[in-house]
């Protein structure tokens, strides 16, 4: 059954990938678990709601059932957003596929790529994720803020490094 569910909401990511052209993933970014905690306190209400169905009168059973019902399709729901959000890192550029029933790509050269912020509040400090914030060249973008994203300074070195061996940046030769 698992297994289902996770081919059914998988964001299938190669079939975005220029293969032709030699693209390789470096890193494919979940989210941190904590994203995951609001869905679950939604699931502990909803369960409290059904066990209040379970013992309510039967011409008020209705509302808490219709509520615990709502509460867990609401977490599923978010759950699976969160799931399906992911954030790629290639030798070529990188790239955010996000979204339920539709989605959604956004894409970012590497070349575009100006600076990365890396922003860690005090909650992002003690669990292990920071927000990535990307200053491009381009007046707007697709892809500015990725949150949530579990050990940002690795992943803030592995852009560096991507970056460095595309002969962007790096260390000038001098003739």
């Amino acid at each position: 059954m698992w297994r289902w569910v996770r081919h059914a909401f998988d964001p299938k990511i190669e079939r975005h990938l220029l293969i032709e052209e030699g693209e390789e993933i470096i890193d494919e970014v979940r989210h941190h678990w904590v994203v995951y905690i609001i869905p679950m306190l939604e699931s502990l209400l909803g369960a409290l709601f059904f066990v209040l169905f379970l013992f309510s009168s039967v011409w008020l059973a209705w509302l808490p059932l219709l509520i615990a019902l709502a509460l867990f399709a609401h977490a599923i729901y978010k759950a699976l957003a969160e799931y399906m959000d992911r954030f790629v890192i290639t030798n070529m550029r990188v790239f955010r596929i996000w979204g339920v029933f539709s989605q959604r790509l956004a894409t970012m050269p590497i070349a575009r790529i100006l600076d990365i912020s890396v922003e860690k509040p005090l909650v992002g400090r003690m669990t292990g994720f920071g927000h990535f914030v990307f200053e491009t060249a381009a007046q707007e973008q697709g892809m500015r803020a990725i949150r949530y994203v579990g050990e940002p300074d690795e992943r803030d070195l592995t852009i560096q490094r991507v970056i460095s061996r595309s002969g962007l940046r790096g260390p000038r030769a001098t003739f």
